[in-house]
């Protein structure tokens, strides 16, 4: 019985918690459930085809990939795998974020540092 009671208690206490302009500020989850900023960036071992692959896919869904075009803002360096990580970013934020929004076939990865660089600020 105190075990249930127990629960009750924090199933009442915690949404008060996290609704009080002060208190709720402070409430931590469990690492990995916390929200953190990610992006999501080519893996350094994807085949040359499979990134092709993803910049296509990936700007035929946004529509515009001006910005790895040569004067664009992410142009250099002029490679592949930092044009393909940089649309695929941009789909991933465009997508909402999710982590299955960087699996790319298994070519993806969520970076938790910021690739931007220079003018090539990514979403």
């Amino acid at each position: 019985m105190a075990k249930s009671t127990s629960s009750l208690v924090f199933l009442f206490i915690f949404p008060l918690l996290l609704s009080c302009n002060n208190l709720g500020r402070n409430v931590r989850f469990a690492h990995g459930l916390e929200a953190q900023k990610s992006w999501c960036v080519a893996k350094p071992s994807s085949s040359d085809s499979t990134l092709e692959n993803n910049i296509q896919y990936a700007c035929s869904i946004l529509g515009d990939c001006k910005m790895i075009q040569p004067g664009g803002s992410c142009f250099d360096p002029n490679n592949l795998l930092n044009h393909a990580s940089v649309v695929m970013n941009q789909y991933y934020a465009f997508s909402g974020g999710n982590g299955w929004n960087c699996y790319f076939a298994g070519s993806g990865l969520i970076a938790v540092s910021d690739p931007s660089y220079d003018n090539c600020k990514y979403a």
